[in-house]
């Protein structure tokens, strides 16, 4: 548990340790959901952009598909007729 000390001005500073737990680092953002009881939670905003997300994925076989071909793939394992082999 980590204790902070508000400031006349109402505020604290978050320390170096809880900050490093979040992955925050200067310039990142916050976000504070209130909870019932007089609680918050916090937590980090993702930093970058969706395009920096999917880009960052490997894909070390090759598979491309589209969603149709994903959700045909789907309904297919769901009802037995294909299973993925072990090694791939």
């Amino acid at each position: 548990m980590v204790r902070l000390r508000v400031t006349a001005k109402g505020q604290i500073t978050l320390k170096k340790d809880l900050l490093d737990h979040l992955g925050v680092k200067p310039g990142d953002e916050i976000d504070v959901d209130l909870s019932p009881k007089k609680g918050v939670t916090l937590r980090s905003v993702p930093r970058g952009t969706i395009e920096e997300f999917f880009g960052s994925i490997s894909n070390p076989h090759g598979i491309h598909a589209t969603l149709d071909e994903i959700q045909d793939a789907i309904e297919a394992g769901w009802a037995g007729e294909i299973r993925l082999d072990d090694d791939r």
